[in-house]
């Protein structure tokens, strides 16, 4: 059918993810740091994006697309939308407690999901993390997370390299400082070497540190 849908233009987005976040429909999503309309049955034409998008990447056009699914939409709502931007506000609720166990400050985490721009990059100062080491060293989020952008991955696991997406976000957001969380494992070695080629082809001058985490939970330097 024609209808009215949402036109994402790719070369004038930054990948901030304002936009993911203001769809109340969860019909987009940031990949490899473009916003997308993932799924235009989840679009209702009624655009609450646009005047979310700081970049102006974002139009109405007319075209044949399928029609909106309502009942999808709402059967989806409880679902997870990984690479969806947020600051996180610890605020608690009537009756609730905020768990105050967790320092993290913002969604997503994963460095293939996160955007290349976003407003909790703002003199930010980066924590790069390899997965594992917040199981294996248990004051993480006291030591490493607070008052910290936190990325994470597994070199090991993940396909392809961090080191193209990691330069992209200190070249085009306000970095203060990176600290590098890696295992002892010789397979984080491909973590921290990631971050030592983004620091250095992102053309700035980041202070940075790293610290290895023994498989015993202890820390090594």
């Amino acid at each position: 059918m024609i209808r009215k849908i949402i036109r994402i233009d790719e070369e004038k987005c930054n990948g901030c993810g304002v936009c993911a976040a203001a769809c109340h429909e969860g019909a987009i999503e940031v990949l490899d740091g473009k916003a997308k309309l993932t799924r235009e049955d989840y679009c209702d034409g009624l655009g609450d994006c646009l005047p979310a998008c700081p970049a102006g990447a974002i139009t109405f056009e007319e075209r044949e697309a399928p029609a909106y699914d309502r009942e999808a939409v709402l059967a989806a709502k409880g679902s997870c939308s990984g690479s969806r931007a947020a600051a996180i506000q610890r605020e608690a609720a009537p009756g609730q407690t905020v768990p105050a166990a967790s320092l993290l400050s913002q969604w997503p985490v994963q460095i293939k999901l996160v955007p290349v721009k976003a407003p909790y990059f703002n003199g930010a100062k980066l924590l790069v993390a390899a997965d594992c080491t917040a199981y294996a060293y248990g004051n993480f989020h006291q030591e490493f997370i607070r008052g910290h952008t936190t990325l994470i991955g597994c070199p090991k696991l993940d396909e392809g390299d961090y080191a193209e997406k990691l330069t992209q976000i200190l070249a085009g957001n306000d970095i203060k400082s990176v600290t590098i969380v890696r295992m002892e494992v010789p397979c984080c070695g491909g973590l921290e070497n990631a971050v030592r080629r983004a620091l250095q082809a992102s053309g700035k001058f980041i202070p940075w540190n790293v610290v290895t985490v023994s498989t015993d939970g202890r820390l090594l330097d």
